[in-house]
């Protein structure tokens, strides 16, 4: 099969290329914005407007007042801010105990672990095998000493869309602050943090055609975690430092267009998710969807290929320029199998032969269609090579034959 010129990039949920508008504001605010957005003087007026644009574009996008966003240099900046913050400020009143599922993110799971070293206690809440936190769990875990819940709004592996909304009455039910790292969902599918009912809400910008190093922490009125920075009097004293001005206005830009042609790019993106998951599993021997196919956001497929190892399919796909990922880009690099995965009860063996495709608004069928022609052609090759297929497959005709006897 032969290579296609250009790059197929499925690799969305680990970044998202800028888009050309957000580019051009974050152009446009480095060369003509040079002053701090703290002075009181002309050319310091100008970058502060800047900063508050972005501030409202961010905010309108998900049904907050600017008051109640705060920027970040990330994603896992504003998850360590919402956890580690609102440990420090509820431990004064002798609350402790904080609860999270088994498949957060690292930003938060390393998080809730240096919490455990402080002396704090974590219950992590195992999903359902389709990748489903149950909010009558959330519940059943809550004592009189929780701090917070903190559950994710679709999780970055399997894509799964959790019932924010029911968890966070479950909380407040028991007077408990609610956070959900919606990074993965900000931008994707829609997100309004006062129909969520939630706290707090972390996001970040290159995951929605914005540029890397920003991030922001929706906290509603009222709700302060404490500090994790501390220096000057920015971002309304809560997070020190002098704002990123270019970086602020990108993502107040990405985010407004993102969310302008949001049902456009769902049905878009879910058209191409359905097409190679529906494909690989009627084509592909023993291909298995990790995660539950709804709710789900529209761009994600995670499909297993036992009998390989995802590295072995990953560099296959580069090969014929295909980019995609064996998991969380935070942990591509490990050859540690998923947790994620292990915490949906699939088996170690299986889980090592995961990919993770995401599609953005940028895909085409033509890619997908290529996709799934790859490895059509790529996984059988690869099986007839791999001991560990032709062993299991060995097993099985013995079981059959015994059954036959």
């Amino acid at each position: 099969m032969e290579n296609m010129e250009k790059v197929v990039y499925l690799d969305n949920a680990a970044t998202t290329p800028c888009a050309p508008e957000a580019l051009e504001m974050m152009v446009k605010a480095l060369s003509g914005a040079c002053g701090n957005p703290s002075s009181h003087y002309s050319i310091g007026y100008e970058a502060k407007e800047f900063v508050d644009t972005g501030r409202a574009q961010v905010a309108k996008a998900i049904n907050a007042s600017p008051a109640e966003l705060f920027f970040t240099s990330c994603g896992s900046e504003a998850d360590n801010w919402a956890v580690k913050g609102t440990a420090f400020t509820k431990a004064r009143q002798n609350k402790k105990h904080l609860i999270t599922s088994a498949f957060e993110h690292h930003a938060i799971m390393h998080s809730m672990a240096a919490l455990e070293r402080m002396g704090f206690e974590v219950t992590y809440i195992k999903p359902t095998a389709e990748g489903y936190i149950r909010p009558e769990d959330v519940e059943a875990a809550i004592r009189p000493d929780t701090a917070l819940v903190s559950i994710m709004m679709a999780n970055n592996e399997i894509g799964t869309i959790q019932p924010i909304k029911e968890i966070a009455e479950v909380a407040h039910k028991h007077g408990v602050w609610m956070h959900t790292d919606a990074v993965q969902a900000v931008g994707a599918i829609p997100v309004d943090v006062k129909e969520l009912g939630v706290d707090m809400l972390s996001m970040s910008a290159h995951k929605f055609n914005g540029p890397k190093g920003m991030g922001a922490l929706y906290c509603r009125k009222g709700v302060w975690p404490q500090n994790l920075i501390d220096g000057g009097s920015q971002e309304a004293r809560h997070r020190a430092g002098t704002e990123n001005v270019a970086g602020i206005a990108a993502m107040g830009k990405a985010l407004e267009i993102a969310t302008a042609h949001l049902d456009e790019r769902m049905a878009h993106e879910s058209e191409l998710r359905d097409y190679v998951i529906d494909r690989i599993l009627k084509n592909i021997p023993e291909a298995r969807l990790n995660g539950g196919r709804a709710p789900r956001l529209p761009n994600n497929v995670n499909i297993s290929f036992p009998g390989l190892e995802g590295e072995t399919i990953l560099l296959d796909l580069d090969m014929h320029g295909i980019c995609a990922s064996t998991g969380s880009a935070c942990n591509s690099d490990s050859l540690d199998p998923s947790h994620v995965l292990l915490s949906i009860g699939v088996p170690e063996e299986i889980g090592h032969g995961s990919m993770r495709f995401t599609f953005g608004p940028q895909n085409t069928m033509e890619e997908a269609k290529y996709l799934c022609d790859v490895l059509e052609e790529v996984i059988p090759r690869r099986r007839a090579m791999s001991c560990m297929w032709l062993q299991g497959q060995n097993k099985a005709r013995q079981f059959s034959l015994k059954g036959e006897q």
